[in-house]
């Protein structure tokens, strides 16, 4: 696809605030969730439009805001990336038991809202 994997982040976000019901996704939310600055976060919203994944709109809420929508191009890949994450998991997990991937899970879980709250 030609994106880096911090720009294929930034898009699955988007993509997946959409399909939760999301009307409005702007810049400084993304930040927010990926932990990205302003500047790095302006960058990379500025490759993804050039790219054609997203375009930028005024809001309707607060025309100081830019929205930032998926285009047909690059609606629901987040399906995508879920079923790439799923595939790799499957892979690096494949001599695990159910109950030992689930463990593994609920670790991970663990330590990303401590990451999280730091």
């Amino acid at each position: 696809m030609g994106l880096t994997s911090v720009q294929l982040r930034v898009l699955g976000s988007i993509s997946r605030l959409e399909a939760a019901g999301e009307t409005e996704i702007h810049q400084n939310d993304l930040e927010q969730l990926e932990h990205i600055t302003h500047p790095a976060m302006t960058k990379h919203i500025q490759q993804l439009e050039k790219k054609g994944f997203v375009q930028c709109v005024s809001s309707e809420r607060d025309r100081r805001y830019k929205k930032i929508i998926c285009t047909e191009k690059s609606s629901g890949i987040y399906r995508m990336i879920l079923a790439h994450d799923q595939e790799v998991f499957e892979e690096l997990c494949g001599t695990l038991t159910k109950e030992q991937q689930q463990t593994l899970n609920q670790i991970a879980d663990l330590i990303l809202k401590n990451i999280d709250s730091n």
